[in-house]
This record gives structure tokens, sequence and C-alpha cells, in this order.
């Protein structure tokens, strides 16, 4: 029987989602995946609803990524964000708004 991560699932899919993320790049900017997510409306208002501290890291690691971008720099290779230590901080925000959305058409398809 294989074994299993409780978090990331089958140890092959983590293998191969560790693989997938040491290749994208972003955590050579230091970046977590909720920084480099698409922001239409529901991100924005998950952002909106964090609280300072997470709000105020997430601007700096993108400020420090965009200096790094226009430098043509990266960052040691001791300070990339390492696959087990990204935290998905802003999923349950924007699992939250995407519940209220839907509930929201949900109530306006009735009323």
């Amino acid at each position: 029987m294989s074994s299993y991560i409780a978090r990331k699932g089958p140890a092959v899919f983590s293998n191969l989602g560790r693989w997938a993320y040491n290749l994208s790049g972003f955590n050579q900017y230091g970046l977590h995946r909720d920084d480099c997510l698409y922001e239409n409306e529901d991100v924005k208002e998950a952002v909106r609803r964090l609280p300072r501290k997470l709000y105020d890291e997430r601007n700096y690691r993108i400020m420090r990524a965009l200096h790094l971008s226009m430098t043509k720099t990266i960052l040691p290779k001791e300070q990339w964000t390492k696959y087990e230590e990204d935290v998905k901080y802003l999923e349950p925000y924007l699992n939250e708004v995407v519940k209220e959305r839907e509930e929201r058409e949900d109530w306006e398809k009735i009323h």
C-alpha cells in the first residue's frame, strides 16, 4: 500500500506537486501560491478580508517579487518558498466569499 500524506494526498501526487511547484518559478521570488492567483472579484474581496498582518505580509512578498523581477534577479536558494511551507492563507477567505456569492445568486434567482 502506498504512503499517504494527509495535506497533499497520495505520495506520488505530493512528489509531482513538488516538482510542478519548483518548476513554476514563483517560489524563487519568495511568493506563495495564493500570491499568484488571478485577481477576479472573489479574490479581491478575499484579500480585502485578510487580517492586517497577513495583508501586509502578502504585499511585502509581492513588492519584493516585483523588485527582483525588475532587477532580473532571484532570491538566494535558502530564501525560496518551500513546497512544504507554502500555506494556502487565502483559501478559507476565498471559500467564504465564493459561498456567499453563490448564496446571493441563488437568492436572486428565487426572488
